[in-house]
């Protein structure tokens, strides 16, 4: 598609973009499948990028990690099941209680930055992520001098956090080939799992003894929690949804906003104009600079479903059983429904909302994320303080290309920053 002169009337005509053929195509025979990869399922694994299909939900390299009870790995009835739990803690309303919160950590954050100083961007953005959710899952304060929390979940939490490191570090690349596959964890994976798990079951029975009355943090919300037969959460499905709101929670959250500066820092106007506006004042470009970021730069690049009937796509007709790829790199990207797509240009956002078909950063139907609002609400919050006390800049003017750790996608380099000034 030829790039239009007028942005605006690039963004009225997106509008009208024509859908692909898609749907169910019961009656229909099969056609051949599309052409796939010409590797081995075992090379795709040791050479995936954005442009390659994810595993199945159930089959996802966190499986052996979250375990089988997980909102993020179960499937069918499982899954409906742990989402209507899991839900009232993340509704709007609940969000708003961590602003404060936040907002704290995000300022206690950037005290410790220096004028001059360099470093890489997405550790700091993952230090404060994991604060919050620690926070807002267990109600621990990470500052050992003051805050709640007993001994027990403080040594949980700095445990969970040497995981997060660990998994950081490409040796871990082994850790995961060793695990590819795997239902359940294997070697070091196992025994690094089996020290958190009984350090995590040992906060949720401590929990479970005391009362959790006038406490808002999510472990205390799930223990008085019931499902429609009036039957609790058990200790093990406790224990898989606590991992995975603790991992899910902290790596996007962060990746998405190290992708914001990565990209802002190369786009001297959209950073201008969000500091402009933080320091004036407005909130508008502040959402839209988030929605643009997460547009051109999905952590999650890929989602991964199973049709269950005879479907359509395009030309093909798929058979029952059959594993669908949409790739949201590619979504976000298609020139017809985002002109100049490999612009970054919070504009786009300024005059209408996310399309729920076009924009899917946190998926989409049942398997939207759970904590999406809280991940919004946690990227504003850190995003407009640090546009209003920092000035920053990319140590290499070059755009950091981006490599898949675990499931998402980062920034190569970590988005490498030097401050160049701070109130």
């Amino acid at each position: 598609m030829t790039a239009l002169a007028d942005p605006g009337l690039a963004e009225t005509q997106a509008e009208s973009f024509s859908p692909s053929r898609a749907g169910p195509a019961d009656g229909e025979p099969p056609t051949a499948p599309p052409p796939g990869p010409a590797l081995s399922p075992f090379l795709q694994g040791l050479r995936f990028s954005p442009a390659d299909a994810p595993s199945l939900t159930g089959e996802s390299p966190l499986r052996p990690i979250l375990g089988p009870n997980s909102v993020l790995t179960s499937v069918g009835e499982r899954h409906l099941r742990q989402r209507r739990l899991l839900l009232p803690p993340f509704h709007g309303e609940a969000v708003q209680r961590y602003v404060a919160m936040i907002t704290e950590v995000a300022e206690r954050e950037l005290d410790g930055w220096v004028v001059g100083e360099a470093f890489a961007l997405a550790p700091r953005m993952q230090a404060v992520t994991l604060e919050v959710i620690m926070r807002g899952v267990f109600g621990i304060d990470g500052d050992c001098g003051r805050g709640s929390g007993s001994t027990a979940e403080r040594r949980m939490r700095e445990t969970i956090r040497r995981l997060l490191a660990a998994s950081t570090t490409p040796l871990y690349q082994l850790v995961e080939l060793r695990n590819a596959g795997s239902r359940e964890p294997r070697d070091l994976l196992a025994a690094l799992l089996r020290i958190v798990d009984r350090q995590m079951y040992a906060v949720i029975r401590a929990r479970r003894q005391s009362s959790s009355a006038g406490r808002d943090d999510v472990l205390s919300l799930l223990l008085q929690a019931r499902d429609e037969d009036s039957e609790p959460l058990t200790d093990r499905e406790l224990r898989d949804q606590l991992m995975s709101l603790v991992l899910a929670g902290h790596e996007t959250t962060a990746n998405s906003l190290a992708w914001t500066f990565e990209r802002l820092l190369r786009n001297a106007h959209a950073y201008r104009e969000l500091r402009d506006r933080v320091r004036g004042g407005g909130a508008a470009y502040v959402e839209a600079t988030i929605h643009e970021s997460m547009r051109v730069r999905p952590v999650i690049p890929m989602i991964v479903r199973m049709v269950m009937r005879p479907w359509r796509l395009g030309d093909y007709v798929l058979p029952p059983r059959t594993p669908v790829a949409v790739s949201i790199l590619g979504l976000h990207h298609r020139d017809d429904v985002y002109p100049r797509p490999q612009e970054f240009r919070p504009e786009r956002f300024l005059e209408r909302k996310p399309g729920t078909y076009t924009w899917i950063p946190f998926g989409g139907g049942i398997r939207r994320c759970l904590g999406a609002t809280l991940a919004m609400a946690e990227q504003r919050v850190v995003l407009e303080t640090i546009a209003r006390r920092t000035d920053l800049e990319a140590l290499d003017v070059a755009p950091e290309a981006p490599r898949m750790r675990n499931v998402t996608m980062i920034p190569r380099h970590g988005c490498r920053v030097r401050v160049l000034a701070l109130s």
